[in-house]
């Protein structure tokens, strides 16, 4: 038996009594004595929690606490600090709760999934790889991912693609965040050896529920890019403005979707504009096994001499999160 009881009550009536781990993407996770596997409990199925666990609880409206929770109805919850109430909420205004520990890994959230082909004709391989890593706090949050797809042919020229992130977001009132980021870009179709790009900016989210996650972005970023031209290497410096969207639909069954689109309107090069967009569509699978459809683009319309204007993949992946 556990240390400490944790209590969920669901709408047949039913009690379920163990260790409440998290609420993410409208899901409940509970671990009990009696299951060797947590148990997936949708939000909306659930009238009453009680919890001696502390977590960290966001609410629709952008607000975050550190606290307990105690149902005061079907409708209402106590959030609770050991010494105070800290607010009473409404059910379904909690999008978010995870355990609070000091142990670092055990705030890390991460997904790897992986793709690979071989065609013994003139050996075709294809590897294809598609990552994400988040660490989340109470007031900011840092996340990472890593894409990486490889193809080789005999008597063809290899083609490669690798785009990777790191950002950081500080969380303030009324759902407002600020943001910096640094990412990089190297791909074969538009001779680019490497794109270093830095972001500053803030962002609001307009809608942030237990079904769907909104938001905008605005800022500047300086762009340093290396190119291939005719076996000569170019360097170039550039600063552009940002415009970015991001929209998360994780409540429709077994499916979730992330899509995130960003506009870079030059500031130093006149009429250079480029547009970065990423598509994931996953479906979940039994222990915590999952299928990713990814789809990245991007498109320049001053790319190098002799480079396309568009770059975009389509991968499909099998992964896991962890």
């Amino acid at each position: 038996m556990f240390a400490q009881q944790d209590s969920l009550v669901l709408k047949n009536g039913n009690q379920i009594v163990g260790e409440v781990k998290s609420l993410k993407q409208a899901v409940v996770s509970m671990k009990t004595s009696y299951s060797d596997s947590d148990f997936k409990i949708e939000w909306d199925k659930i009238t009453s929690i009680h919890t001696q666990t502390e977590f960290l609880i966001t609410l629709e409206s952008g607000l975050r606490y550190n606290a307990t929770l105690k149902s005061k109805n079907e409708k209402e919850v106590f959030l609770l600090s050991q010494t105070d109430t800290l607010a009473t909420v409404n059910l379904n205004d909690i999008v978010f709760f995870k355990e609070v520990k000091s142990n670092f890994l055990s705030n890390l959230d991460a997904s790897v999934s992986v793709g690979f082909n071989y065609t013994k004709a003139k050996d075709l391989s294809q590897l294809s790889v598609r990552s994400n890593l988040g660490y989340r706090a109470k007031y900011w949050e840092l996340s990472a991912n890593y894409n990486d797809v490889r193809s080789s042919q005999n008597e063809t020229e290899s083609v490669k693609r690798i785009d990777a992130s790191i950002g950081y977001k500080y969380y303030l009132k009324r759902k407002w965040f600020l943001l910096a980021e640094t990412s990089w870009l190297s791909n074969t179709e538009q001779n680019l050896n490497l794109r270093t790009l830095g972001k500053l900016g803030a962002g609001r989210y307009l809608i942030q529920t237990n079904s769907t996650y909104w938001g905008l972005q605005l800022g500047v970023s300086y762009n340093n890019e290396n190119f291939e031209v005719e076996g000569l290497e170019i360097s170039n410096n550039s600063a552009e403005a940002f415009l970015g969207t991001e929209l998360n639909l994780y409540n429709i069954g077994d499916l979730s979707l992330l899509t995130r689109a960003a506009a870079y309107p030059s500031l130093t090069e006149s009429g250079r504009w480029r547009l970065d967009y990423n598509l994931d569509v996953k479906y979940d699978l039994p222990l915590n096994l999952f299928v990713n459809l990814g789809i990245t683009l991007n498109y320049d319309n001053q790319p190098a001499e002799n480079a396309s204007e568009t770059d975009y993949i389509f991968q499909t992946t099998v992964g896991w999160d962890f």
